[in-house]
């Protein structure tokens, strides 16, 4: 497999993994809990979806051809949460999605060598795709420590549970392992 294909494969991986883990956290908060924030001075699971998602249509639309941060963005409209319900909340986190993966997956091999600019800034490709990634898994992260706090004691882990680790690794690579 080509340098290209690798990068661009485990790139779209890592983005899906962590769409996955916010979607399973926020499956487990009540409606209105997406909506609470845990104090004055942070956001609601709701607010930083809205950001995520906005975050994303801004810089992957027309990704190639026009700076990231688009004149129709309404950044600081993004820290107000003015979605109806769930399914509002989303479509948009989908759409914001959409547009991220539909760009990364339309990416060709010359397209590594080209310069985008965000908010007048000069990025190559592979800077711009990782700071995208890198802005994304630190809000993803924000989504989960809120998920889990507004769950209390109804909280299914996401990864592996505390204490059980050394029973993870025997199931998996250790001898445990079926075939071992």
């Amino acid at each position: 497999m080509d340098r290209y294909t690798l990068f661009m494969s485990a790139t779209i991986d890592v983005f899906e993994a962590h769409k996955k883990m916010a979607e399973r956290a926020v499956a487990q908060v009540a409606d209105d809990g997406l909506r609470t924030a845990l104090d004055e001075h942070t956001n609601s699971i709701a607010v930083i979806m809205k950001h995520v998602a906005g975050n994303l249509i801004s810089r992957w639309t027309d990704f190639l051809t026009t700076d990231g941060e688009k004149p129709d963005r309404n950044r600081d409209g993004e820290f107000e949460d003015n979605f109806t319900d769930r399914a509002e909340l989303l479509a948009y986190w989908e759409r914001g999605w959409s547009t991220l993966l539909e760009s990364l997956k339309s990416l060709t091999p010359d397209d590594l060598e080209k310069t985008v600019y965000i908010r007048g800034d000069a990025h190559t490709v592979p800077l711009a795709i990782q700071r995208s990634l890198g802005h994304t898994c630190y809000h993803v992260g924000q989504i989960v420590q809120v998920a889990r706090i507004q769950a209390g004691d109804e909280w299914n882990t996401l990864t592996i549970p505390r204490g059980q680790s050394e029973q993870f690794n025997k199931e998996r690579w250790g001898e445990g392992k079926p075939g071992k």
